[in-house]
């Protein structure tokens, strides 16, 4: 039996114009999906407009009111040299410019007493042998932060009371925005009260201690100029009550002599010295009062010897009135180095007419800021 094959039957003109347009409908569907699917691919891999970089329009210039606004904020941040000192409440936080060196000055005449009531055109000041501009003085009594290196060593035993009596004596002639602390020292220092304003609680305290053992002075200095670190005030002293000479420190006098120097702390010594004669002690301890006067000299303190007990009350409260009339200089060192050099400074003074020749205390010198 024989099988049909398929047969191709042949089309009209017309049908193959249908066929051919047909197709073309289909692709250009097929092109427009195409196109729509790889805009959205794109746009989804795209960055927002937010992103975009954009040209860099020409810089505006400033409004009127803003110009006017920069320029006073200008002016209160740029510190002139020609700027005029602020005064400052006594019992305030006194702020001092990192740039201004400030310079404690006492000024005694050929009795010891206290010269007052001179005026800046009085004063010369030099650092390194170059004369500087005072731009700020003041005389005026200002809050202080004391501590008290008191000696309970045993060669304070026949003086202990006296020693009391003066530190006492000192104290008494506070204000009442100082601060005290005391550090007691005999074999070893010790901090016996932190900071405080109350006169009776480290009166009380003194009366707890009582002499014996060898002596550790620089120890003491050592943990008095530690202690300062939290002072209140921005003037700051230390009094030192002893028969002078060490025999028992772990730190030496050049440790102690180069922490006086970095300190901005004034050193005062009552200086309870035995008379020569009777003096048997210890190579260390008959340097005492030499070791005391080069330590305290360098921060423009000094010593009151005292071989006299009846003394001794007499010279406490003579310190603490020379603490509240000092002078205070203020000038901007001409070497603006910040090299953490050491540098000298030396006043001298233009005294008025008619008066005898006078004695000036002041620190030796300080060290440049490093930064």
């Amino acid at each position: 039996m024989k099988r049909d094959l398929p047969v191709t039957v042949p089309q009209s003109r017309s049908e193959k114009r249908r066929v051919v347009f047909t197709s073309l409908r289909i692709v250009l569907v097929v092109c427009f999906l195409c196109s729509q699917a790889l805009f959205q691919v794109a746009a989804a891999q795209s960055p927002p407009d937010d992103n975009k970089p954009k040209d860099d329009p020409k810089k505006e210039e400033p409004k009127k009111d803003d110009a006017k606004e920069e320029d006073a904020k200008a002016r209160v941040d740029d510190v002139r040299k020609d700027t005029v000192a602020k005064a400052f409440k006594p019992g305030g936080t006194l702020h001092i410019d990192v740039d201004m060196a400030l310079v404690n000055v006492t000024v005694t005449d050929p009795y010891n007493r206290l010269v007052t009531g001179l005026d800046p055109d009085n004063f010369r000041i030099f650092e390194d042998n170059v004369e500087q501009e005072v731009v700020t003085f003041s005389a005026e009594d200002v809050p202080i932060s004391i501590g008290v290196i008191f000696d309970f060593s045993g060669s304070m035993s026949n003086k202990i009371g006296k020693s009391r009596e003066a530190a006492l004596q000192f104290f008494k002639t506070a204000n009442p925005q100082d601060e005290f602390f005391l550090v007691s020292f005999n074999e070893r220092a010790e901090l016996t009260s932190s900071f405080t304003n109350s006169v009776e609680d480290l009166q009380s305290r003194l009366m707890l201690t009582s002499p014996k053992g060898r002596t550790a002075l620089l120890d003491a200095i050592y943990l008095g100029l530690s202690q300062m670190r939290g002072a209140h005030n921005a003037k700051r002293a230390l009094l030192i009550l002893s028969d002078g000479g060490d025999n028992h420190s772990r730190y030496n006098e050049s440790d102690i002599k180069r922490l006086v120097k970095e300190a901005d702390t004034q050193l005062y010594a009552v200086g309870i010295f035995d008379p020569l004669g009777s003096r048997n002690r210890t190579p260390e301890e008959l340097k005492g009062p030499s070791l005391l006067s080069e330590i305290t000299e360098m921060t423009g303190g000094r010593v009151f010897a005292v071989e006299r007990l009846e003394d001794l009350p007499d010279i406490a409260t003579k310190i603490g009135m020379e603490l509240r009339n000092q002078y205070v200089l203020g000038y901007r060192p001409s070497n603006k180095a910040h090299d953490a050099r050491w540098r000298k400074i030396k006043i001298k003074l233009r005294a008025p007419r008619g008066l005898p020749p006078l004695t000036i205390y002041s620190k030796t010198g300080y060290y440049a800021p490093s930064h």
